[in-house]
């Protein structure tokens, strides 16, 4: 894992707290790990933190001190840290903080990623303090919607991340897709190469899908063998310094026929129109329209059925996510310089075969910014 500097630290956590003063809230209870890494530096596989007032308290088990005490002595926690220790029950100990520090306060807590039963339970705990116990008040994508908007420190990362795995997609297209091989052991030699290029671990299962096995979005990889004249879906991401980077690209083993070339030449195009049309201001549903709109004009309007594409950075699936328009959901997200997304638009025929082309842009003054840069031709072997 890759840590932010102490002063980008502190800005993300002036930003933080006014954004908890807007909300009318005292304190926000952090659990989600990915949000807990980006305010505090923690990256343990357990941890909460709570923002109130000028404090961070990371609350954490015996496990991490080591991990805690070399952050503290390398300048790395924020302004105002605190460390909490839990000795048993993390439920236990945040019930305890709050009914110490925010008597009587409103303390958000993260409502997408808290169950109903543990909510439930501090509601309960909490209760028992009568009117001087804390009001735990339901508070949605706070730190995420900071994290849309890429610092410096997360672009770097990010650069690097599409530079290495572009690197690895050039020699997964030239030596490692070819006929005779089994889909698993394309996969499990795309991961290798992964490990080997500097990434942490894979950012999802690698999908390999040949032949009629393309015509599924995510199909996993199996024991078919590729074949001549198969189109074939590589898709495969990696985590660099705790940042997700994210590319597919679609090759023809042999001659592709007159079809495959058409499919793929199409999927190209509505790539392109979605990539012309990134800029700030837009909403991102335009951005999936383009592309959209470009597969329909070619009869393949119906073979797209996923989204165009979704957010990087500490997740290979967050916000914005670059798909239609849903009349009851939540508005689209308009697009800023320093958000991060991939554009992935796909065509898939059920028996014959599909393509998926990706790329990772970061959006910037002047539109698109390609992070990946790897070929693209229909007939790469």
């Amino acid at each position: 894992m890759s840590l932010a500097p102490r002063d980008m630290l502190a800005a993300r956590l002036d930003r933080l707290r006014q954004a908890i003063r807007e909300t009318g809230l005292d304190a926000l209870a952090v659990t989600h790990l990915p949000n807990i890494f980006y305010l505090s530096n923690f990256a343990g596989s357990a941890g909460m933190v709570v923002v109130a007032g000028p404090r961070l308290y990371l609350l954490a088990d015996f496990r991490y001190s080591a991990a805690v005490a070399d952050l503290t002595s390398a300048g790395r926690t924020p302004p105002g840290f605190a460390l909490v220790d839990v000795p048993g029950s993390y439920d236990e100990a945040l019930a305890a903080l709050l009914a110490d520090v925010l008597a009587g306060r409103r303390v958000g807590f993260e409502a997408a990623h808290v169950p109903v039963k543990e909510h439930a339970w501090l509601t309960a705990r909490l209760g028992a303090a009568g009117e001087s116990a804390p009001h735990l008040v339901a508070a949605e994508g706070l730190v995420e919607r900071m994290r849309l908007v890429k610092d410096g420190h997360e672009l770097g990362l990010l650069r690097e991340g599409g530079r290495l795995i572009s690197e690895v997609a050039r020699g997964v297209l030239r030596q490692v897709a070819r006929p005779g091989r089994r889909e698993r052991e394309v996969a499990a030699d795309i991961d290798h190469r992964m490990r080997r290029a500097g990434f942490e671990r894979a950012a999802f299962e690698t999908i390999v899908a040949s032949g009629p096995n393309a015509a599924l979005p995510h199909a996993r990889p199996g024991d078919r063998v590729l074949s001549e004249g198969d189109l074939v879906v590589l898709d495969f991401g990696g985590v660099r310094g705790g940042y997700c980077v994210d590319l597919t690209r679609t090759v023809a083993l042999g001659s592709p026929s007159p079809e495959a070339v058409r499919i793929y030449r199409a999927v190209a195009a509505a790539q392109d129109a979605a990539l012309g049309s990134v800029r700030p201001g837009i909403t991102a549903d335009r951005v999936d329209a383009a592309a959209r709109e470009t597969l329909a004009a070619a009869g393949l309007g119906e073979a797209f059925g996923h989204s165009t594409g979704h957010g990087l950075g500490l997740e290979v699936h967050e916000d914005p996510r670059v798909g239609r328009l849903r009349p009851e959901g939540p508005p689209p997200t308009v697009l800023e310089a320093g958000m991060v997304c991939t554009i992935e638009p796909g065509a898939y025929v059920p028996g014959f075969g599909g393509v998926r082309l990706e790329d990772d842009v970061v959006v910037t003054a002047a539109g698109a910014e390609l992070l990946t840069d790897v070929p693209r031709e229909a007939q790469l072997l």
